[in-house]
């Protein structure tokens, strides 16, 4: 069982008063925090091994490109991936998805052809196949949720044709929790002829992900949602893949050659990081990923799953307030609406009482049309929440009805 006291002990934002009041983070679909361990990790960094990798023999320089590709390793193993040099480093899932749709996407997407979503994708999941398909004279197809926001799977495989190139779906839903049958939709894409690419931004933190055995054929997470740090993530491809599509950046170190007559591309991974990478941004995530793995993911899941089923029959006394999302298999997330309210005059009240929860569409504005909503109100659960916390959110969800309704 989680000591979840010694766990908030190395987190030392948790410490921090907000309007006087204790600090409750909620919103931990949009960020988490950090601990020392990662913060430290960084620090030691930019302290004892700061320089440009791949560019020098000097002592630090391959201090620091050792550290860099060992973080490469450490993201790999996590993953389940049978090669570090199929992970490539990113800014975060945006990026990686536009990797995918801007490179395999320009080189294998042509007019007529379709890209299958769904009704819950985030805006970055959405965004680059629009563009795409618009560039290519695409197709986009988009697969139906039920009113508890799951996936109609018949509807999902009833879009698919001779067309069907490629599907892209959340893999965890970031506005409903909605836990994705990830391996149902692998095997119903490639029985199609179709790629699946599965965007984990909220998975990986919440869930075991192993890749080979989901059998996807990419795969994109962001550091800043598991303890890392912002402006890096990873996106994961099968290698045969990655060797066969263009480069998405030209730059330094994405070249073997240059020459005025032409350039060639240097191997896996760096074919696909052009410019200074993110060094301490990777060494953090690796450092992440390493705290996640020592707190135990099952342990965390656990955890998260208590507060989630706590939190969810404790809202269900606040008169006027409905859930959005009501899967059967979800994760963390609990999305809700006050009847005569605002959500953006909810997370007010709440951060008046040191709650911090999230307001909008979350980049999901497809999916608040699909439910005819402008926005919801968004509590998120992480490890270092406590039950205490649960019900100082829900004591400040009465508190802002009685207020707003």
């Amino acid at each position: 069982m989680l000591n979840i006291s010694q766990i908030r002990a190395q987190f030392p934002i948790l410490d921090l008063e907000v309007r006087g009041k204790p600090l409750v983070y909620l919103d931990n679909a949009a960020t988490t925090q950090k601990p020392r361990a990662v913060l430290e990790r960084i620090q030691k960094y930019y302290e004892c091994e700061n320089a440009n990798i791949h560019r020098a023999v000097h002592f630090l320089s391959e201090v620091a490109t050792r550290r860099t590709e060992e973080a490469r390793v450490r993201v790999a193993r996590f993953l389940g991936a049978r090669d570090s040099h199929e992970v490539i480093f990113t800014r975060g899932c945006t990026e990686g998805i536009n990797l995918v749709a801007g490179s395999w996407g320009r080189a294998n997407i042509g007019a007529g052809d379709e890209i299958i979503l769904t009704e819950m994708e985030h805006h970055s999941n959405i965004v680059p196949w629009q563009i795409l398909a618009a560039e290519k004279g695409a197709t986009i197809k988009v697969a139906p949720i039920n009113d508890d926001g799951e996936l109609l799977l018949d509807e999902f495989e009833a879009l698919f044709s001779e067309k069907t190139k490629i599907v892209s779906v959340v893999h965890l839903s970031n506005s409903l929790g909605t836990i994705n049958p990830a391996k149902t939709l692998v095997e119903i894409a490639h029985r199609h002829g179709a790629l699946i690419l599965l965007d984990g931004a909220q998975s990986v933190s919440h869930i075991p992900v192993d890749v080979q055995d989901l059998g996807c054929d990419f795969f994109v997470f962001s550091s800043h949602k598991i303890y890392g740090p912002t402006g890096i993530g990873a996106l994961w491809a099968r290698r045969e893949l990655l060797e066969a599509m263009p480069p998405y950046q030209g730059g330094g170190d994405m070249i073997s050659s240059v020459k005025w007559s032409g350039s060639t591309w240097n191997e896996l991974p760096y074919k696909f990081e052009a410019g200074t990478p993110n060094m301490e941004g990777a060494i953090g995530l690796a450092a992440a990923l390493e705290w996640v793995e020592g707190v135990g993911l099952d342990n965390i899941a656990a955890h998260e799953a208590h507060l989630l089923e706590m939190a969810t029959d404790a809202v269900r006394d606040v008169p006027d307030l409905t859930l959005i999302g009501r899967a059967k298999e979800k994760a963390s997330v609990l999305s809700f609406v006050l009847k005569g309210a605002h959500p953006n005059d909810i997370g007010t009240l709440l951060d008046a009482r040191g709650v911090a929860i999230r307001t909008g569409h979350h980049c999901t504005q497809p999916l608040m049309d699909r439910f005819g909503l402008p926005a919801t109100a968004r509590a998120s659960f992480a490890v270092y929440n406590t039950e205490e916390e649960v019900e100082k959110f829900v004591e400040a969800l009465h508190f802002a009805r009685e207020m707003l309704v």
